[in-house]
């Protein structure tokens, strides 16, 4: 098998434990392990007391894929495969469901699992650009109509990360339908479900809108949890159970026990976690707001929809000539603030990520904003 390097994964690995202010981080503050065990019910507490560091079920804990399936409206524990996080789910998706020639198109910028592994195993990928002149919205139209007889897959992130685009339900619902109605696989990566802004609605699952569709799903983002390593598909196509399964066998083969458990925990308490997820979010976003009304010879910001991300633009005669990696380089050396340039999507030089869901946000654009001066 051949792929690609994965170009954020480089970066992070070259800076992410060594700065002192991740302000592109795309999770939510992590929970620590007295905060989190402190939530157990009777049940789980007592799992957690008792629990015996053996191997787990390959589909997962039959609790936690309970659990799971109570975030949809028609999945049953048995529409649920566990995974070691979000990654590890679409490169079995990915590989067990495309082969060389079928054609998949996938929202972009964006995550580069979700058009990198399609592309290992042959498959030709179109990207369906997300245009910043647009306010980065999900162009149903133009999406549509980029759809070929052999369309295979059609692979949306909404929550959309970098840009935070978030269609409305209408528009999602349709391009549901206009999946179903040509037998296009619909794949919607829902990490950052739950972490909608301005009080707007979640958007249906993309399992619970046809039974082909499948739903990705993690502890790491909206809950808070990266350090578990626990993600997940969920859909009512249980051959793409099956497939994604059997080749599980060769990766992970289970997860780990003590961090489905702990799953299992946050799950059960995530009106408290969610809510805990959105305060952060919510005061870190009306910081950027406030930061990008005032620096707009600097930046040009559009809002995110939902999510834990934005993706503002340098402007052209603003910090570094405008180059995205010039000044995240001299910013992360100077200050200590790491931001992500767009580059690491393929993207261009203009633009940088910037996370939402870090408690240091506050300090690190003090320091940005010096920088800036």
């Amino acid at each position: 098998m051949r792929i690609a390097d994965f170009a954020l994964e480089r970066y992070f690995a070259r800076w992410e434990f060594t700065v002192e202010h991740i302000a592109c981080a795309s999770d939510v503050e992590g929970w620590s392990m007295a905060e989190l065990v402190a939530l157990a019910d009777d049940e789980t507490r007592s799992m957690w007391d008792g629990l015996r560091l053996g191997y787990t079920e390959s589909t997962g804990h039959p609790l936690l894929r309970a659990e799971i399936a109570t975030l949809y409206e028609h999945i049953a524990a048995d529409d649920v495969l566990v995974f070691a996080g979000a990654e590890e789910a679409i490169f079995c998706l990915m590989s067990t469901e495309l082969q060389a020639g079928d054609h998949v198109v996938v929202t972009w910028p964006g995550y580069q699992s979700l058009y990198e592994i399609a592309r290992s195993v042959g498959a030709r990928v179109a990207l369906h650009l997300l245009r910043e002149e647009d306010d980065w919205s999900l162009d149903i139209d133009r999406l549509v109509r980029s759809f070929h007889d052999d369309t295979r897959m059609v692979v949306v992130n909404a929550p959309h990360q970098p840009t935070g685009m978030l269609p409305s339900e209408e528009e999602w619902r349709r391009l549901a339908s206009e999946c179903s109605s040509r037998g296009i696989r619909l794949v919607a990566d829902e990490v950052y479900r739950f972490l909608e802004h301005d009080a707007r609605p979640a958007l249906p699952a993309g399992a619970d809108l046809d039974e082909r569709a499948v739903s990705i799903g993690v502890m790491s983002k909206t809950f808070a949890m990266a350090g578990l390593r626990i993600g997940w598909l969920a859909t009512r196509d249980h051959a793409v159970l099956d497939r994604c399964a059997r080749l599980k066998d060769y990766t992970t083969i289970c997860s780990s026990a003590p961090s489905e458990v702990l799953a299992l925990i946050g799950l059960r308490a995530r009106e408290r976690v969610i809510a805990r997820s959105r305060a952060i979010v919510g005061a870190n976003l009306a910081l950027l707001d406030d930061f990008f009304a005032r620096r707009v010879d600097a930046f040009t910001w559009v809002r995110p929809g939902g999510g834990s991300t934005g993706f503002p633009r340098l402007a052209a005669g603003g910090p570094a000539g405008g180059s995205a990696d010039a000044f995240a380089a001299r910013l992360v050396e100077e200050t200590g603030v790491l931001l992500l340039p767009s580059s690491a999507f393929g993207f261009d030089d203009s633009h940088v990520r910037i996370g939402l869901g870090r408690t240091d946000l506050r300090v690190a654009l003090e320091k940005l904003e010096n920088a800036l001066a």
